[in-house]
């Protein structure tokens, strides 16, 4: 009886043995499908941070980040061939295009400006209203939108790309298969999840390094997360180094717009009559006479009227102007606009306040926020 309950007991142990091992190899392999592409992490990013981002709908391979460059590049996605993502997100402005607001096909100006790529794939939410929950469906929306690319529908883009051969072979060799918007957008996705941006003197500050940043700067670190409390919004730590709470909020931005405070009593009017709909959301969101709604015509709340993300903080020296409607021009501008408190309207975050900071407070803050710029792709040949 006894030799019996041991050989029961040796049974069992190699049942789980064998099961732990399969689970162990289904995740390893997993995780390996997930990502086969050795990108280069910058210091401030943790690597493990990075490999939870990506999606396991879309795994990262050498072959489907160089199509996706490719495809960022190349003006044929646009209809008239004049525009691509880098048009507005282009290398040499830190993926931004340094105006107030982007211009598409035609010459035609949106009603946002266009935010940093860079780090884009920490984000909980895509575009300045959150209206796309991942970098895969951004990257579907301004090739169709009118403002934008032009292109009149998805289908118009795939039938477009299908009659380039060199994208024919391309999509068969990255998908094993033939073009379709979906993939596309995960090309696209794919290589932007490559553009990161790291490695600046605030992180080697961090790191350890006292002598990376000015005293300046460092005093602007400590008004950053006191007296000024800008930290409050544009968080950072560990494992969220992005300067950002993924957040929306009304600091007032939107009164620059003549008359958004009757389209805000208006929207709110609709909205609790239940007439809006979504259906040409990314539409409105170009549009002037709505754009300045934000994050209300993703969630039709009236708490959101006027509401906007708060953008990383990251490189911002470089990508001037700043707001969602590029209305700031100089850091100091931004911070001057944060210690009167905002422009007051019925939706102000209760978070807004004056400051009462003194002039070399304020430069204080500008030398920290200098310390924000740290290294990122550059270099593609399309960008020569």
């Amino acid at each position: 009886m006894q030799r019996l309950r041991k050989f029961y007991q040796l049974v069992l142990l190699f049942v789980v043995f064998i099961l732990s091992f399969t689970f162990f190899t289904e995740r390893q392999a997993k995780s390996s499908a997930k990502v086969s592409y050795e990108v280069k992490i910058p210091l401030g990013i943790p690597k493990d941070l990075w490999e939870i981002f990506v999606p396991p709908d879309n795994p990262i391979t050498p072959e489907k980040v160089e199509l996706g460059r490719k495809l960022y590049f190349d003006k044929r996605l646009s209809v008239d061939n004049t525009v691509s993502c880098a048009t507005c997100h282009d290398p040499k402005f830190a993926f931004t295009d340094g105006k107030k607001v982007s211009e598409g096909v035609r010459g035609q100006k949106g009603a946002r400006n266009a935010p940093t790529v860079l780090n884009a794939m920490f984000f909980e939410q895509q575009f300045w209203d959150g209206r796309a929950p991942t970098l895969e469906e951004q990257a579907k929306q301004p090739i169709i939108n009118p403002v934008e690319m032009g292109m009149p529908d998805h289908d118009a883009v795939v039938k477009k790309l299908k009659g380039i051969p060199e994208y024919v072979d391309a999509f068969k060799k990255v998908f094993g298969g033939e073009i379709t918007i979906d993939r596309v957008a995960q090309a696209i996705a794919a290589f932007e999840r490559t553009l990161l941006t790291g490695n600046s003197p605030f992180d080697r500050f961090i790191a350890g390094d006292q002598n990376a940043i000015s005293e300046s700067a460092k005093r602007g670190w400590q008004l950053f997360q006191g007296k000024a409390r800008c930290i409050t919004c544009h968080e950072f730590n560990r494992s969220n180094p992005f300067f950002t709470d993924n957040k929306y909020h009304n600091i007032g931005v939107a009164m620059n717009k003549e008359g958004f405070a009757e389209l805000a009593r208006k929207a709110e009017q609709l909205a609790k009559q239940g007439q809006l709909d979504k259906r040409k959301l990314d539409e409105l969101a170009l549009d002037p006479a709505y754009s300045e709604l934000g994050r209300f015509l993703v969630t039709f709340n009236p708490k959101d009227i006027g509401a906007f993300k708060t953008p990383t903080l990251r490189n911002v020296e470089l990508t001037a102007p700043y707001m969602h409607d590029g209305s700031e021009a100089t850091l100091l501008d931004v911070i001057k606009f944060y210690n009167r408190g905002g422009n007051e309207n019925p939706n102000l975050s209760g978070e807004m306040r004056p400051l009462n900071l003194t002039d070399e407070e304020m430069n204080d803050l500008v030398e920290f926020l200098k310390t924000l710029t740290g290294e990122f792709p550059k270099d593609f040949p399309e960008n020569k």
